[in-house]
């Protein structure tokens, strides 16, 4: 009797994205997505309510160090909500990517035993960030609400506000594209891990996070938007609470970048995955 048997090959081609089998393990994604949700902080004493302790003390430090002391502008905006505008999508973005970048590393031991989308871990961090993202944005809202309704605060939202789902969509999708390029090169570059944890920290302060990009000089302006985080950030603020600069062109160019990055993403992720588990 014949005996049948299925091969499994890595892709030959290094532009692959297969949309059509990671659907087909959408059940999977769902599992991850679920696994990340609960054990994010399955033993802490305080559970999900770091996603609201941390971005608020987050706000009062940046007040304290960025507003008191060192008297950077807040554009005419209150502190709360001028930060709390700045960190949501800056968190979303910098969560995802530091969670994705360590794609390989961290689930070698499932890749050498079973088959199945290597691209399902990476896509599953940045759904399940999204339940942090929300928790964040609601808070956001409450003190929005806050200060319009019993302070007086002169801020309005406008139709900008409708460009939210595509900054959220650009935050992920940078993330992702970033991420995976990084957990492809950490196989065998281990120095990377140490310098991404360094520099995205350092990318915050490149980013108008804690400063309006107004207030930056007109001829130096360019250099902070060629931060691709930079337009998606003061998209953010400028439909949320009016304040900030808005640019098509600056904003275009981002999605450009997130496109270009995740491509290049791909490229290198399925060239490492070949032989990754002879490196990792």
């Amino acid at each position: 009797m014949e005996e049948k048997y299925t091969e499994i090959t890595p892709n030959n081609r290094l532009l692959n994205f297969n949309f059509r089998e990671l659907v087909a393990y959408k059940d999977l994604i769902a599992m991850y997505v679920k696994r990340d949700i609960i054990t994010m902080y399955k033993q802490t004493v305080l559970g999900p309510l770091w996603f609201v302790i941390q971005p608020i003390l987050t706000t009062v430090m940046f007040m304290f160090v960025f507003g008191n002391l060192a008297g950077i502008s807040t554009d005419g905006i209150p502190g709360p909500l001028f930060y709390f505008a700045g960190i949501i999508l800056w968190n979303y973005f910098a969560t995802c990517l530091n969670a994705t970048s360590n794609t390989f590393r961290s689930n070698q031991g499932v890749f050498g035993k079973v088959y199945f989308p290597r691209l399902v871990v990476p896509i599953s961090v940045t759904i399940s960030n999204l339940v942090k993202f929300f928790i964040q944005f609601a808070i956001f809202l409450i003190i929005y609400l806050v200060y319009v309704f019993f302070k007086g605060a002169d801020v309005a939202p406008n139709w900008y506000a409708f460009l939210f789902p595509l900054l959220v969509v650009m935050s992920a999708g940078l993330a992702l594209g970033f991420g995976i390029i990084f957990s492809s090169m950490t196989t065998k570059y281990r120095d990377l891990t140490f310098l991404l944890q360094f520099g995205v920290q350092l990318w915050m302060y490149a980013s108008p996070v804690i400063y309006p990009l107004n207030t930056m000089p007109e001829g130096k302006r360019w250099i902070f938007e060629l931060n691709p985080m930079t337009s998606v950030i003061e998209t953010f603020k400028y439909g949320a609470i009016g304040s900030g600069v808005f640019s098509w062109e600056w904003l275009a160019y981002s999605f450009g970048f997130m496109v270009v990055v995740l491509l290049l993403g791909i490229v290198i992720f399925n060239k490492v995955e070949k032989d990754f588990m002879d490196t990792v």
